[in-house]
């Protein structure tokens, strides 16, 4: 069969405004909780999209480390290409790609540097071999091979031996402050249900229907 033939029908379920908390973090609470029980591989794992000084968009898959009222928080190397998107233009977007229960949610808002407390006690937590290999990772610079870098993470295995491992300062995080967050489940003949959350003043939100 052609991949323009490839469909099947969302049947899993429905999304009305009575079904919604009252704010969006404690609605995608409620769905996380949801996929962490459908056993969905990888359910922290979220889609990146940040876009640099000229426009061009780019995406990646992160990991959320921690989300509350304030936003939705994930960590990486500050010289990477997303930190220097981030940096020329700090309005992103985040995707959780919930298929298995034919669900997304859509985050979009602006990213703000971690403070350096908040980035320390991350880092501390972290497996000791992930501590090394942030050391080790010029992350998005090109590299000769695999073995260069192997390399690298020898020499810092070797230069931490026997003490802890202290955050790079190139290595921190960054919270997305969401503007809008949209709840989106798969619905028969394609009329799926998108509900969204958009940001009042004061703390408070609107929730709108779009068409699917």
């Amino acid at each position: 069969m052609e991949i323009d033939q490839w469909r099947r029908e969302y049947l899993q379920g429905g999304l009305e405004r009575g079904d919604l908390a009252d704010g969006p973090i404690q609605q995608f609470r409620n769905w996380l909780e949801e996929a962490v029980k459908a056993d969905i591989s990888d359910p922290s794992a979220m889609c990146l999209s940040t876009a640099d000084a000229g426009g061009q968009p780019s995406q990646r898959i992160v990991l959320l480390k921690g989300f509350d009222d304030a936003g939705f928080v994930f960590y990486t190397n500050l010289k990477s290409q997303k930190a220097w998107d981030i940096t020329a233009n700090p309005k992103v977007s985040l995707l959780f790609p919930w298929h298995f229960l034919e669900r997304q949610v859509i985050v979009r808002g602006e990213a703000q540097q971690l403070a350096e407390a908040e980035a320390d006690a991350y880092f501390a937590s972290r497996p000791r071999e992930s501590q090394i290999a942030a050391w080790a990772s010029h992350q998005s610079d090109a590299i000769v091979s695999r073995e260069v870098l192997e390399e690298q993470f020898a020499a810092c295995e070797k230069k931490f031996e026997g003490v802890e491992v202290p955050r790079p300062e190139f290595w921190g995080g960054y919270r997305v402050v969401p503007h809008a967050v949209e709840f989106w489940q798969g619905r028969a003949s394609r009329l799926h249900d998108r509900l969204i959350y958009r940001a009042l003043e004061g703390g408070e939100w609107q929730v709108e229907r779009l068409s699917p």
